[in-house]
Protein backbone atom coordinates (compact mmCIF):
# COMPACT_ATOMS: atom_id res chain seq x y z
CA UNK A 1 0.00 0.00 0.00
CA UNK A 2 1.50 3.43 -0.68
CA UNK A 3 1.87 5.46 1.71
CA UNK A 4 0.43 9.35 1.93
CA UNK A 5 3.28 11.70 1.58
CA UNK A 6 3.25 14.61 3.56
CA UNK A 7 5.99 17.55 3.20
CA UNK A 8 6.54 19.33 7.02
CA UNK A 9 8.34 22.66 6.53
CA UNK A 10 9.54 24.12 9.98
CA UNK A 11 12.67 25.54 11.13
CA UNK A 12 12.01 23.61 14.49
CA UNK A 13 13.42 20.29 14.43
CA UNK A 14 11.31 19.00 17.74
CA UNK A 15 8.49 19.69 15.77
CA UNK A 16 9.96 18.40 12.35
CA UNK A 17 10.69 14.90 14.10
CA UNK A 18 7.61 14.66 16.33
CA UNK A 19 5.51 15.42 13.34
CA UNK A 20 7.33 12.42 11.25
CA UNK A 21 7.69 9.75 14.02
CA UNK A 22 4.15 10.32 14.76
CA UNK A 23 2.31 9.58 11.35
CA UNK A 24 5.18 7.15 10.20
CA UNK A 25 4.59 4.97 13.08
CA UNK A 26 0.60 4.87 11.68
CA UNK A 27 1.88 2.84 8.38
CA UNK A 28 -0.35 5.29 6.63
CA UNK A 29 2.16 8.55 5.83
CA UNK A 30 5.42 8.89 4.56
CA UNK A 31 6.75 12.63 6.21
CA UNK A 32 9.76 14.16 4.06
CA UNK A 33 10.80 17.43 6.66
CA UNK A 34 12.19 20.55 5.23
CA UNK A 35 13.80 23.37 7.67
CA UNK A 36 13.90 26.06 4.37
CA UNK A 37 11.32 27.86 3.18
CA UNK A 38 13.26 28.99 0.04
CA UNK A 39 13.59 25.80 -0.53
CA UNK A 40 9.61 24.80 -0.51
CA UNK A 41 9.00 24.46 -3.62
CA UNK A 42 12.01 22.55 -5.44
CA UNK A 43 11.13 20.33 -2.10
CA UNK A 44 7.36 20.29 -3.34
CA UNK A 45 8.17 19.38 -6.69
CA UNK A 46 10.53 16.41 -6.09
CA UNK A 47 8.69 14.73 -3.69
CA UNK A 48 5.20 15.29 -4.65
CA UNK A 49 3.62 15.28 -1.35
CA UNK A 50 -0.42 15.06 -1.22
CA UNK A 51 -0.41 18.20 1.75
CA UNK A 52 1.85 20.69 3.11
CA UNK A 53 2.22 21.52 6.86
CA UNK A 54 4.08 24.92 7.04
CA UNK A 55 5.11 27.03 10.04
CA UNK A 56 4.23 30.84 9.75
CA UNK A 57 7.31 32.00 11.11
CA UNK A 58 10.73 30.68 9.64
CA UNK A 59 14.35 32.53 9.96
CA UNK A 60 14.94 32.86 5.96
CA UNK A 61 11.31 33.49 4.60
CA UNK A 62 7.64 33.59 6.03
CA UNK A 63 5.23 31.16 6.07
CA UNK A 64 2.96 33.71 4.14
CA UNK A 65 5.72 34.19 1.19
CA UNK A 66 6.41 30.43 1.19
CA UNK A 67 2.33 29.71 0.74
CA UNK A 68 2.71 32.25 -2.23
CA UNK A 69 5.57 30.93 -4.08
CA UNK A 70 4.17 27.31 -3.89
CA UNK A 71 0.41 28.94 -5.21
CA UNK A 72 2.11 30.70 -8.09
CA UNK A 73 3.76 27.46 -9.47
CA UNK A 74 2.09 25.24 -11.92
CA UNK A 75 3.69 21.90 -9.74
CA UNK A 76 2.67 23.02 -6.67
CA UNK A 77 -0.39 25.11 -6.89
CA UNK A 78 -2.95 22.57 -6.12
CA UNK A 79 -0.97 21.12 -3.40
CA UNK A 80 -3.11 21.77 0.21
CA UNK A 81 -1.34 23.46 2.50
CA UNK A 82 -1.87 24.03 6.05
CA UNK A 83 0.04 26.79 8.16
CA UNK A 84 1.01 24.42 11.59
CA UNK A 85 1.58 27.90 14.19
CA UNK A 86 2.45 28.95 18.07
CA UNK A 87 1.12 32.02 16.19
CA UNK A 88 -3.06 31.28 16.56
CA UNK A 89 -4.53 29.36 19.55
CA UNK A 90 -6.72 25.74 19.49
CA UNK A 91 -9.65 27.57 20.08
CA UNK A 92 -9.10 29.85 17.11
CA UNK A 93 -8.26 26.74 14.95
CA UNK A 94 -10.65 24.38 16.16
CA UNK A 95 -9.80 20.27 16.47
CA UNK A 96 -9.27 19.36 13.14
CA UNK A 97 -7.94 22.84 11.47
CA UNK A 98 -10.18 25.47 10.48
CA UNK A 99 -9.52 28.46 8.26
CA UNK A 100 -8.14 31.50 9.93
CA UNK A 101 -7.44 34.59 7.85
CA UNK A 102 -8.52 32.77 4.69
CA UNK A 103 -5.98 29.65 5.57
CA UNK A 104 -6.03 26.32 6.98
CA UNK A 105 -4.31 26.58 10.39
CA UNK A 106 -3.85 24.03 13.37
CA UNK A 107 -2.10 25.41 16.41
CA UNK A 108 1.19 23.95 18.09
CA UNK A 109 1.33 22.09 19.57
CA UNK A 110 -0.62 19.47 17.83
CA UNK A 111 -1.56 15.97 18.69
CA UNK A 112 -1.37 13.38 16.13
CA UNK A 113 -4.76 12.69 15.94
CA UNK A 114 -5.16 16.65 15.08
CA UNK A 115 -3.18 16.00 12.38
CA UNK A 116 -4.74 13.20 11.02
CA UNK A 117 -7.66 15.02 10.94
CA UNK A 118 -6.59 17.68 9.37
CA UNK A 119 -4.94 15.40 6.52
CA UNK A 120 -7.98 13.84 5.97
CA UNK A 121 -9.98 16.48 6.27
CA UNK A 122 -8.03 18.63 2.86
CA UNK A 123 -6.95 15.73 1.02
CA UNK A 124 -9.33 15.22 -1.91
Amino acid sequence: MERTRILVIDDEDAIDQLVKLNLEETGEYSVENLASGLQAVEKAIEFKPALIFLDLVMPDIDGGAVYNLLKENNQTKDIPVVFLTAMVTEEETGESGNIVGGHPMLAKPVTTKKLIECIKKYIK
